[in-house]
């Protein structure tokens, strides 16, 4: 598979020449010169909905970067990663999700859904009232936006991930050790914040414990009861489990949309592609237009958690300095993530996003819960994009425009919806891995840390 600089493919040079030429065109322009935009740039696959006409971009950007997609050898890396084949270079490993929302799944992932469907419904059957998720990053971001996007309320399901030791107290407030549930998801079953949580909690009094693992012998020296499998060829970021919190038939939901987005990115052509497209959109923002950073705008309160949820998978995935042959890269890779929920995030930084020095592209989501919240979207999007050309307006009074934006709409906040929109940012990241010539899979860059917080810890 290609692994040559990126920097390396005639279309990379194009690009560059094109983003030179196209820079001093305004969004009001392409909009004025060409009536069926909103219609022209618009990709629809799998109940979702993405609107990229707000890019500044055209036919000929779009051209030029599926050409670079073509010439990384995109087709030859997608059919790696959905085969389960080794895509996680320095790690000898492959990153195969998609196998755990398979319709015909790996009889190991098809056993181990059952018995996490039994599990669940023993634990929501109110065998306890309190379940508490001990985990950390992928082991506690996606379980706990699920939760919270579409928890039932059948359980009092919390989260603790810090190892300050007021995030268990929160946790566990008001709880009763004989009622309460503690799930402790560690790949390794070393991870310092959440066996530190772990040990507080059994000093606490827990005498219940479930494991996600894959150190199963570490995980009984512990003393859990029950240990489901986390494969070494699944990252745990990409691997999201909420079950107890959302109930198996909403979780069965879940896999399936996520499944349906897998199949679209499998067989739509790149022009056609969601997840291509937005990644190629991405690479265009921050490679060639010079943008630093990407906001994630969900409007909706379900969402709220979405924009740190895809903080870690896209910077711990993308946050590279090095390719696939241990060259430093000389051009940029994952711009910084962040975000917040509409409208609520309109009365904290939109004054930036409008009228700051930095240009920030962002991807609004529009679930269709509430008029309200849909027109605030579309009125944000189109006043970056267009701004304000008024030149009888005092200048504190101007908008600029020309801000790009991307538009998802899908209808209602379920949890299929929710595993759509999962599928499609992980599928982004990869293909703009590919693009950028990374591996996606690692995240090397957090050990230096730890290895010198346990140094530090034991007096050395």
């Amino acid at each position: 598979m290609n692994t040559t600089p990126p920097t390396e493919c005639p279309s990379w040079a194009a690009l560059a020449a094109h983003a030179e030429q196209s820079r001093a065109v305004h969004l009001r322009e392409l909009f004025a010169n060409d009536r069926q935009r909103s219609a022209h740039l618009v990709a629809e696959a799998a109940g979702v909905r993405y609107d990229y006409s707000r890019q500044r971009l055209g036919a000929v950007t779009l051209r030029l970067l599926s050409h670079l997609a073509e010439e990384r050898g995109l087709a030859a890396w997608r059919e790696a990663l959905l085969s389960g084949k080794v895509v996680n270079t320095t790690e000898n490993r492959a990153a195969w999700h998609t196998a755990l929302r398979a319709a015909t799944p790996p009889a190991e992932v098809r056993d181990t859904l059952g018995r996490m469907r039994k599990l669940a419904t023993e634990v929501r059957g109110r065998k306890f009232r309190r379940v508490v998720n001990l985990g950390t990053g992928g082991s506690d971001l996606g379980p706990r936006l699920l939760a919270d996007a579409l928890g039932d309320g059948t359980l009092d399901v919390r989260f603790a991930a810090n190892v300050d030791p007021h995030d268990l107290e929160r946790a566990i407030d008001g709880a009763k050790p004989e009622e309460t549930l503690f799930i402790v998801a560690s790949k390794t079953f070393t991870t310092q914040e959440t066996m530190a949580n772990a040990e507080a909690a059994k000093r606490w009094g827990g005498r219940h414990f479930y494991a996600v693992s894959s150190n199963v012998e570490l995980a009984r020296k512990f003393g859990v009861a029950e240990v489901l499998p986390m494969w070494d060829w699944v990252g745990g970021r990409f691997s999201v489990a909420a079950m107890c919190a959302i109930g198996a038939d909403s979780f069965q939901e879940f896999l399936e949309g996520a499944r349906e987005v897998d199949e679209h990115f499998a067989r739509a052509p790149l022009e056609q592609n969601i997840p291509v497209l937005m990644a190629l959109v991405g690479v265009w923002n921050t490679n060639f237009l010079g943008a630093a950073t990407h906001v994630v705008l969900p409007y909706a309160n379900a969402l709220r958690l979405l924009p740190a949820y895809l903080q870690q998978l896209e910077m711990e995935s993308n946050g590279k300095r090095v390719d696939h042959e241990g060259r430093a890269v000389d051009y940029a890779t994952a711009p910084v993530l962040w975000g917040a929920e509409g409208t609520v995030s309109q009365h904290s930084f939109h004054q930036l996003l409008h009228q700051g020095t930095q240009v920030v592209p962002a991807d609004f989501i529009d679930l269709g819960l509430e008029r309200n919240l849909s027109v605030n979207a579309r009125a944000q999007a189109d006043a970056l994009a267009f701004g304000t050309d008024d030149p009888k307006l005092p200048p504190h009074r101007q908008y600029p425009g020309n801000r790009p934006s991307s538009m998802f709409t899908l209808e209602g906040c379920s949890a299929r919806n929710l595993g759509r929109l999962i599928a499609l940012y992980e599928h982004k990241v990869f293909v703009q891995g590919v693009v950028w010539n990374i591996n996606s899979f690692d995240q090397w860059g957090v050990e230096l840390g730890k290895e010198m917080a346990k140094k530090l810890l034991s007096g050395r």
